[in-house]
């Protein structure tokens, strides 16, 4: 089986080489990226991961950190969420099912698959403790099941919030629990027509007072009608008493991860950009969120970089878009983002670790890791650092692919790997 799919994805990028054309430029990061020209083709390149088992190979960190699995044999984890006693919450599941538009959707579809986990998605969260603080988390049990593609968390006082793909509900939480103790109330409804994004992010306000979700589009760029864009690309703002919502921020493609700046308290995201413009286009991005801002989904990208294939054009939203902060580059497709503490250690200290799942439409693959972004006075300042990789050979052997991304105040960062199903933990070589 394996044979045959080599030879077919060969096959298929061979026919499709002409049509993409080369990468005259490497990818970019930072504030100012080098935007190269769009490129249209029938397909772009695809390079999909070749899932092999980690056997005795762990992934890599820097120098004076380690990394263990905490949690094995999990069914699809997602996002995590870190709880006052310790005990870590994972999000488990699949979502979306959105039809095919055209005939290349039904072959990229079937060759993306093969690059992810042949598990079925939980549904359900599961509670991971340390009761005695050694690093080895000895229980894992089901806190909550029967849920709908869940995938962001947040934890306010008492109130454990859970994003499912169709609503955001809410469970009664103590401390130390570990089963959910009646069925969840539903705060609101949230868009799940189609669901071609059907991840929905979850951070809280500092106060917590509101709750932000990220819902993405329903398409790359509008080939549904925009009809079916209505309540999508964007993020909601929703109060957490009443359910009442409104839109937060508009034109971000697929925010598929938001976090609440420390001391601030000013929102952050990040966001999956666009597609088959070229394998340089669109830069993924971190960036601030303004409230009332628009970032140029569908009618323009990285600030007024006009989208030609976008029908009808829109001079007024593009005039109105906001650059984003921070360049990502182009298809790594981050999926998780936390703001780092001083007890990750100094050189960690300030900053952002954002989780990238790696690209599916690039001759040359990128992300598969974790990567630190270093901020200085509030706002990222220099290039991006890999913290944790070793997730993909060279030779296209992919052993996981990092989702979401948690900092555990104590000292450790929580990586979710959705394709090996599993819970990282990287500290410090001192907090052990």
């Amino acid at each position: 089986m394996r044979s045959a799919y080599l030879i077919t994805t060969a096959t298929f990028s061979a026919l499709l080489a002409a049509c993409s054309g080369g990468e005259s430029e490497p990818l970019q990061y930072g504030a100012s990226p080098d935007l190269s020209k769009p490129e249209r083709g029938i397909m772009p390149d695809m390079v999909i991961a070749e899932p092999a088992e980690w056997g005795d190979k762990l992934p890599t960190v820097p120098d004076g950190y380690s990394i263990s699995a905490i949690a094995k044999d999990l069914k699809i984890p997602r996002q995590t969420l870190v709880l006052p006693n310790g005990d870590i919450l994972v999000a488990e599941g699949r979502g979306g099912g959105a039809p095919n538009l055209k005939p290349k959707d039904v072959i990229a579809g079937r060759i993306k698959a093969q690059g992810n986990t042949a598990v079925k998605g939980g549904n359900r969260l599961t509670l991971l403790r340390d009761a005695d603080g050694d690093g080895v988390y000895e229980l894992q049990t089901v806190f909550a099941e029967n849920l709908n593609a869940p995938y962001g968390l947040a934890l306010v006082e008492n109130s454990l919030y859970v994003a499912n793909q169709d609503a955001l509900v809410r469970f009664d939480y103590k401390e130390g629990q570990t089963k959910a103790e009646s069925a969840p109330e539903t705060v609101t409804a949230l868009p799940s027509a189609i669901n071609h994004h059907w991840t929905k992010a979850l951070t809280a306000s500092a106060d917590g007072q509101y709750l932000y979700v990220g819902i993405g589009s329903n398409s790359n760029i509008t080939e549904r009608g925009m009809t079916a864009e209505v309540d999508r690309a964007l993020v909601w703002r929703v109060n957490a008493s009443t359910g009442e919502h409104k839109p937060y921020a508009t034109g971000l493609r697929n925010p598929t991860a938001l976090t609440i700046q420390p001391d601030t308290g000013q929102l952050w995201a990040v966001v999956n950009e666009r597609d088959e413009i070229g394998p340089n286009l669109v830069p993924d991005y971190l960036t601030a969120v303004r409230e009332g801002g628009f970032y140029g989904w569908p009618y323009s990208y990285w600030g007024q970089n006009v989208d030609e294939r976008v029908r009808p054009q829109n001079p007024e939203k593009v005039a109105a878009a906001i650059k984003p902060d921070y360049s990502l580059g182009a298809h790594v497709a981050a999926l998780g983002v936390d703001f780092s503490s001083e007890a990750m250690g100094e050189k960690f200290a300030d900053g952002v670790f954002v989780g990238e799942h790696g690209s599916w439409n690039r001759k040359d693959p990128v992300g598969y890791k974790v990567v630190f972004v270093p901020f200085q006075n509030g706002t990222p300042a220099g290039p991006p650092v890999d913290f944790v990789a070793g997730f993909r050979d060279s030779d296209g052997t992919t052993r996981g692919r990092p989702v979401g991304v948690t900092v555990d105040p104590r000292g450790a960062l929580i990586v979710a790997d959705d394709l090996s199903n599993t819970i990282w933990r990287v500290t410090p070589a001192k907090a052990g």
